[in-house]
């Protein structure tokens, strides 16, 4: 009997415990933060069609006077979507990251409100009904192309995420992905008609209290997008 048990036994070790499907929802959970406020429906982003990259590339440039034309829900959807939105089934996304750790955060602040961007479900979830454009200006050191857009794209980091596993250099990585989300968002902007400026002189401290974010959710990027000033 012994003998039978022990055969048994070296047997499992061999094979190993079975393995176990875990769906892609539970290896990238839901960032929504607790308490926020009505979820807002995204219409789904075009993977086909469109301007050439190298048109796009060659198009970009910055752009800091906008009209008051304001953004269609179409043109918010693919801007975040180019920037995080999911392209592979178990939960990739549009822009690279380290150890497929994602920490980057997606904010959106226009004349309706502050939205929080949900990568997982491509929805937003309203944070405030504020016009807040004026004051993030203000945390810009008074940049009059964050109050003049019709929306403001906030790229924010939460550190902890990635420096689970790759410890300090884990802010090298943070910064780097950050940046290919960034060129994504530009990209994306000339390819739909748009103008955009990457902005970086802003106070942390004082964009994070105005878009009341969370504390271990860092700024790292305010861009300004709308419809170019004189049609340009």
């Amino acid at each position: 009997m012994h003998h039978l048990i022990f055969l048994f036994t070296f047997f499992i070790s061999l094979i190993g415990s079975p393995r176990v499907s875990i769906p892609a929802e539970n290896i990238f959970p839901d960032n929504t933060i607790a308490g926020e406020g009505k979820v807002m429906e995204l219409p789904k982003p075009r993977i086909k069609g469109g301007m050439p990259l190298h048109e796009a590339i060659f198009g970009r440039e910055s752009v800091r006077g906008f009209s008051a034309k304001a953004l269609t829900p179409e043109e918010i959807s693919q801007l975040l979507w180019s920037a995080q939105g999911r392209t592979r089934p178990w939960g990739g996304r549009s822009a690279p990251s380290a150890g497929a750790l994602y920490p980057l955060e997606l904010y959106v602040a226009d004349r309706g409100g502050v939205y929080h961007y949900i990568s997982r479900s491509h929805q937003l979830v309203r944070l405030s009904s504020q016009d807040v454009l004026s004051s993030l200006s203000a945390a810009a050191l008074g940049q009059e192309c964050v109050r003049q857009a019709p929306a403001v794209i906030v790229i924010a980091a939460v550190y902890e995420r990635i420096e689970k596993k790759y410890g300090k250099r884990g802010e090298r990585y943070v910064k780097i992905e950050a940046g290919h989300a960034a060129q994504n968002i530009l990209l994306q902007a000339v390819s739909l008609g748009l103008g955009a400026v990457p902005v970086g002189a802003f106070y942390d401290d004082r964009v994070r209290s105005v878009l009341n974010i969370p504390a271990d959710h860092e700024p790292l990027y305010l861009i300004p997008i709308g419809h170019a000033a004189g049609g340009k």
